[in-house]
């Protein structure tokens, strides 16, 4: 078994995928929650920096960026653990004067994944992933119907058929869509198929800083 794990609004979602195809969905308020309801999972993709840098831009943000091509916006540059440690946004700009409140508010996610990180869970990014699956770049939006329609074709064609109800359905649909590919990473991962943006990443604390695909 293989998950993808994707923030939403009130915590964490996550698809659970069997021999590739759709098992489960879940819903926890922590990732430590959502980490326990996937005991079973050999690989767990996460659409969470992992492995911050200390100054300048990860390669595998520039990697992703330029990967993913008119979505490159949907990649944001992971910012210093410096800024994100930061008790207000307003001091984190000081570290950073680029940081945006976005930015800013993913770094609470960042440090609680990397707060309870284990060995089977690695970093995504679900436009990346989508475009792999693709073979080529995304024409819409996720946020669009005919985004989300679009990357709900492209799972289903991979034999990931989500169901029109999921236990995990509060759960906005684009965050599910992410997490789904997310999980299909990870049975990429599990199988030895997985490949890495960029190609020749560095390490940290024992692991790469990569975007796996």
């Amino acid at each position: 078994m293989t998950a993808g794990v994707d923030a939403c609004r009130g915590g964490w979602v996550a698809i659970v995928l069997n021999a590739g195809h759709f098992s489960d969905a879940h819903i926890a308020a922590t990732f430590e929650q959502i980490l326990g309801t996937l005991q079973y999972a050999e690989a767990v993709g996460v659409d969470i920096p992992i492995g911050l840098p200390s100054e300048g831009v990860r390669a595998a943000d520039a990697a992703a960026r330029a990967f993913v091509g008119p979505r490159r916006s949907s990649v944001f540059p992971t910012p210093p653990r410096a800024a994100l440690a930061a008790a207000t946004y307003a001091e984190g700009r000081q570290v950073l004067p680029s940081l945006s409140a976005q930015s800013f508010a993913l770094g609470k996610k960042i440090l609680e994944v990397e707060a309870c990180l284990e060995d089977r869970a690695f970093e995504v990014h679900p436009e990346v992933s989508f475009a792999a699956l693709a073979g080529h770049h995304l024409a819409h939006s996720k946020r669009s119907w005919n985004g989300q329609m679009e990357r709900r074709r492209l799972l289903a064609s991979a034999g990931i058929e989500l169901p029109d109800e999921l236990r995990a359905g509060q759960a906005a649909p684009d965050d599910v869509l992410d997490a789904a590919i997310a999980a299909w990473s990870a049975t990429r991962k599990a199988r030895g198929e997985a490949v890495t943006l960029p190609a020749d990443p560095p390490g940290q604390d024992g692991r790469y800083v990569a975007i796996w695909y």
